[in-house]
């Protein structure tokens, strides 16, 4: 049943419920998962967004926006309705932008200057690890240094900067986000060949593992650009374009991505659910295995483990629990 106040929870369980056939063949347990993950926290993480989705507003209505948009969370913290997660997201800190999106964080952090615990400052169109410098001084005066930070890496110029940008945010970076627009746009790709499973998205993902492993860095996938909205065949081909792009993501390492629309979150969450259920039995048998041969390498079926792969065998039963594929005793 849909909540009668329209909203993001009201769009996404319309969404599942009017178009559920338009959705991949699902399982009954992952249906109800979606379905009770829609209704209790259809939303984990969340950015206030003063770039690309906000547009080109004056000086003066972007500041009353940034008190308009603290005075939200405030509220929402009050009444226990915030996401888990949250954080704001400024206008690139180029020369042209610096002095807008400094003062937008200046106004913001006045009006809420005791933000909500994990939240961060997420910085787009990184280029130079002085951009980072520069954010991390702007929080530091703003006597928000205890604050994290996200780089959105969304130029060529970006990847192959990646060591310097995270020494640039002097432990502060906690998440690092593919911009696959963008980046597919500086290596000039036309619109028609811009999409997530690319090579070039795929080659970015890869070369953001190598540098960020280890480093206790976040990674997040960007966007499927299709929305669900309109009529049934297009909602239809917005879910399949997503859910391929879903599964491509994570097997490339990627587990969490962006939502642009609210009829993207059952398709997002029924995605997941359903990779890690396919995967579930053959990843406990393999790990059950190997620990009851007193954690000597071992075969089951054509799949040969050892302590290395048992390390991604405990990782993907972790990921299962956290996300909620699976339950923690189950």
């Amino acid at each position: 049943m849909c909540p009668k106040k329209p909203g993001p929870l009201y769009i996404a369980l319309r969404a599942l419920d009017e178009h559920r056939s338009a959705l991949p063949p699902l399982s009954e347990d992952v249906l109800h998962r979606v379905h009770n993950k829609l209704t209790r926290e259809p939303v984990e993480d969340l950015r206030i967004d003063f770039e690309d989705g906000y547009g080109v507003r004056s000086a003066e209505e972007e500041s009353a926006h940034a008190v308009d948009a603290a005075n939200h969370i405030r509220t929402g913290r009050e009444n226990s309705t915030l996401p888990r997660m949250l954080g704001i997201r400024i206008k690139p800190f180029a020369p042209a932008t610096r002095h807008r999106s400094i003062h937008t964080l200046r106004t913001f952090f006045a009006a809420l200057p005791d933000p909500p615990p994990h939240f961060t400052v997420t910085l787009p169109k990184v280029t130079f690890e002085e951009e980072v410098a520069s954010l991390i001084d702007t929080l530091n005066n703003i006597t928000h240094s205890h604050l994290p930070i996200e780089l959105m890496i969304e130029t060529p110029h970006a990847l192959r900067n990646l060591p310097a940008l995270l020494h640039a945010a002097q432990g502060r970076c906690r998440g690092a986000h593919f911009g696959p627009y963008d980046f597919t746009s500086a290596c000039g790709l036309l619109s028609a060949s811009q999409g997530l499973r690319h090579p070039l998205c795929t080659h970015a993902r890869n070369e953001m593992l190598i540098h960020l492993s280890g480093t206790g860095v976040w990674l997040s996938d960007g966007p499927t650009s299709t929305l669900p909205v309109g009529k049934a065949a297009e909602i239809s081909h917005a879910w399949n374009t997503q859910w391929g792009d879903i599964q491509h993501s994570l097997n490339t390492g990627f587990y969490q991505g962006w939502d642009l629309h609210p009829a993207q979150l059952p398709i997002r969450y029924a995605a997941v659910y359903t990779y890690f259920a396919e995967h579930l039995p053959a990843a406990r048998a393999r790990l059950n295995n190997f620990e009851s041969q007193q954690l000597q390498a071992t075969r089951v079926g054509t799949a040969f483990d050892d302590a290395a792969t048992v390390l991604g065998l405990r990782a993907f039963l972790d990921r299962a629990t956290a996300c909620g594929a699976v339950d923690p005793h189950g």
